[in-house]
Formats: C-alpha cells, structure tokens, sequence
C-alpha cells in the first residue's frame, strides 16, 4: 500500500532462489530450519536426495489437488484481496466477499485492539474460508505493518514501531532480530503476510517533498546501498517468525512527487530498467522474496504509456523477466486509489492479470462482484488470459502452501 494507510499530518508458487548466502539463508530457514538436519543424522547420504525431493513433490501435489478441485468461481475468487477494517468490521462486506470465495484479506485502517482481539476476528474469518475437496483453503490475511506512521495494528501484544528511517539507522542483525519479533506478534494475531518492507529509495534532495515515501520517513534511506541490506534484513525476519514479506512499491515510488493514492497521473520520469533504485527490489528477489507489490504510478522511461500495475513491459518484462520473480505479484490498491479512478473497475481487475499480475488489492470489497465477473468473461473469451489466470491461482496456492496454510490429507 501507499499513504492510503498513513494518517493526516495532523495525526500525520514461488521456490526460493539462493543466490545471496546471508540473506537468503535467512529467508529460507523460516520454510526449512530442521528439514534436513534429522535426515542427516538417520539416513544414509544416498538416501539425502530422495528425501529432499520428497516434500517439494509433496508440496506441488497439493497445490495441484486444490487447484484441480476448484471451481471456476472458486478460482477467480482467489485472485482478489479485499479489505477488512478490525476496528468495526463491516459483516456485509464481509459476507459478499464469501459469496465471491475471496481467498485474501487486508486489515485496513487502524486498531489499537492487540493481538488477542485481532485473532478473534481473524479466526472468524478463516472459518468462512472456502472448503475444496474436504480441506479448508485458509485466507491469507495481510496488512500494512511497517513501523512509524504507518502501523494498521496496535495495542497490547504489539510493540509500537519505529519508522523505517529509524530503522534503516540500525544494524541489520538488530533490524532482523527485532523484524521478527514484530513478525511473531503478527503471527500471534493470525496475520500471515505483511506488505512490507517499503524498498523503495527517496534520494535526498527530494526527501519529504515525495508524498507517498519521503513525507512519513517510510523509506530505510536515501540510497539503494542503504535500503537494499535493510529491506532484506526486515524480509529475512519476517520469514523468520514465519509471517510472508512483500517488497513494494515496483518498480519504485522514491522519484515522485504526487501520492499515487489521493493524486491521479503521477509520473516518475527518472527510473529506468537499469537505475540503481531497482537494487533492493533486485536483492529482494534473489533472497527468495515471496511478493512483490507494483505500484500505479507511470514510469514514461519504462512505459509511457500504461500505469505499472497495468504495464506487461513492467511486470512481464522487468519484474519478472529480467529480474526473474517467480513469486505472487500484487497491486496496489486498484479500488480507491484517485490515480486509478479513471479505470472502469472491471478493466482495472483484467488489466492488471493481463500484465502478468496475480493478486488484485481493493481497499473497496464492494468492488469485486464487477472484477470477478469481468475476469470470468475475460476467461471464456481468451485462451490466453485464461492460462495466465490458472498460473496466478497456482503461484497463490503455492505461496499458501509454503506458508503451511494448505492440507491435502
């Protein structure tokens, strides 16, 4: 998200990539601390390669066994994120997002309830989770938990976060550590992925003239050597507490002016395919990130012509092509956000699966009757958006069966 989740200024199927030792190491051992160590000690080293093999055998078999027992609707329904606000849950809108099979939700707005109370409702909507083929497919339930002025949850069992300037001024071992015990409080209060870290870079001279990063100190820094190892330090703890970290905003959102949220044609006309401010994004994905947010601003070095999160230049081309994310791409908010208001809510849904997106974010749920309803027609009408649909679902399921969330009997 951007500053939609930031107060007035008056209040103001991914498969790890190994390429980074320290950081990576620190990404997988959330997914992987102790699969093979009893292994190694039991088995014979002939014996090693088969078992390793054995559970991302299992693990694919699964997501394929969902998968194949959905519903069309079923399906689609998991192609959608919409917002719940814990300080006064809308049970309407909650209710249509069950009817629709929403397979995500995100805490939106802010409370002070802690931990217990947030579990209470979350657990309650777990329980209206979809069923397929006899075993529940749990939620992924996210929010914006980044630190500063931008932290949805608070109250007690939550410790009150510093802002990722703050942050970006520690050490990344004390970033990681405290990443996850903010992770583990998360975890606590049944929220299973975080969009965050923020990894995008503000230069200096612009600093809190950037409405959406700079204003609210919601970068790590001013540099990509700066934000690259802090990004990845906060991610590794996240994974560490087992909670799922979304790097955002792709391609970045550190050379704008306008807030993609309240503003509508904000450009960034400085970010290239090349530019330095894709090193933490670039980092990020090597250490084995598992999301990615794009962001709704226009990028005219990049793709004049199209908003990133509608932009297969951006997504197909850049994130996933050249710096080869296997993960679960998700879009900003595309359901109140002014830059997107001049989008038909159906188109702004295909649109974006189109690109190469996988997981629409509405902050309005209101809205997913007209997306959903739009995507199945797109379906019918195109074999080619139909595949790149049934490639989304899966790359979701196998981010919820990484996230053990998923059971096959």
């Amino acid at each position: 998200m951007t500053s939609q989740q930031v107060p007035s200024r008056r209040s103001k199927r991914m498969r790890v990539l190994w390429p980074v030792p320290l950081v990576t190491l620190s990404l997988a051992a959330a997914g992987l601390a102790g699969a093979c160590t009893s292994h190694a000690a039991a088995e014979s080293a002939a014996r090693a390669p088969a078992d390793m093999n054995a559970a991302p055998n299992a693990a694919a078999a699964c997501v394929d066994q969902t998968f194949g027992a959905m519903t069309t609707a079923q399906r689609v329904g998991q192609l959608f994120m919409g917002a719940v606000t814990p300080s006064s849950p809308d049970q309407q809108k909650i209710q249509l997002m069950r009817q629709y099979h929403v397979g995500s939700v995100f805490l939106a707005g802010r409370s002070t309830a802690g931990t217990k109370a947030t579990r209470t409702l979350v657990d309650g909507l777990q329980a209206k989770a979809d069923t397929v083929a006899g075993h529940r497919v749990p939620l992924l339930v996210s929010t914006d938990q980044e630190g500063g002025r931008v932290q949805v949850l608070s109250g007690p069992g939550f410790s009150t976060m510093p802002s990722a300037l703050v942050q970006g001024g520690w050490s990344t071992s004390y970033l990681r550590s405290q990443a996850a015990t903010w992770a583990g409080q998360l975890s606590a209060a049944g929220v299973n992925l975080n969009l965050a870290p923020v990894a995008d870079v503000v230069p200096a001279s612009l600093g809190t003239n950037n409405a959406p990063i700079g204003r609210y100190d919601r970068e790590f820094g001013h540099t990509a050597a700066t934000v690259t190892p802090h990004s990845n330090a906060f991610a590794a703890g996240m994974a560490q507490s087992k909670v799922l970290a979304t790097l955002k905003h792709f391609p970045g959102l550190g050379n704008v002016r306008g807030n993609t949220d309240t503003t509508a044609n904000v450009v960034d006309s400085v970010t290239t395919s090349t530019s330095s401010s894709l090193d933490p994004f670039r980092s990020g994905i090597q250490a084995g990130a598992p999301f990615v947010m794009v962001s709704s601003a226009i990028y005219s070095r990049i793709d004049a012509r199209h908003q990133a999160v509608f932009s297969s230049a951006v997504i197909n081309g850049l994130l996933r092509k050249d710096l080869g994310f296997k993960g679960v791409v998700v879009s900003d908010d595309i359901g109140q956000a002014v830059a997107v208001k001049a989008v038909p809510p159906a188109k702004r849904a295909v649109s974006f699966l189109s690109a190469g997106g996988d997981l629409v974010l509405t902050v309005d749920p209101t809205l997913i009757p007209t997306m959903a309803k739009a995507v199945q027609l797109r379906m019918i009408e195109s074999t080619t958006f139909r595949t790149q649909v049934n490639q989304s679902v899966q790359r979701i399921l196998t981010a919820k069966q990484q996230e053990g969330l998923l059971s096959c009997g």
